[in-house]
């Protein structure tokens, strides 16, 4: 889904609203891409440039505990995030 407010430099914290906008809408145990997030705040022709900040929202959000990265299916800390990566509302215990 791309939204009507789309900006081509968006700032630390609208990513990460947009990240946990969009974790919250797919719901519990299901993960989201970090281009979808991309996609959502640039547009499908400009979300490229967008993904090393997605990525830094999505480490910072994982260490305040408000989101999980995927790596392979299974929860990776921050400083294990190479390649790709999905996010995700944190696991319920």
């Amino acid at each position: 889904m791309v939204r009507a407010s789309m900006t081509m430099n968006p700032d630390q914290a609208s990513i990460a609203a947009e990240i946990l906008r969009q974790t919250a809408e797919r719901g519990d145990g299901k993960s989201i891409c970090p281009s979808e997030v991309a996609r959502a705040l640039a547009g499908e022709g400009a979300w490229r440039p967008l993904m090393g900040p997605v990525r830094q929202a999505a480490v910072a959000l994982s260490r305040e505990g408000a989101v999980e990265i995927l790596r392979k299916g299974k929860p990776v800390t921050p400083e294990e995030v190479r390649g790709v990566i999905r996010l995700r509302r944190p696991v319920q215990a």
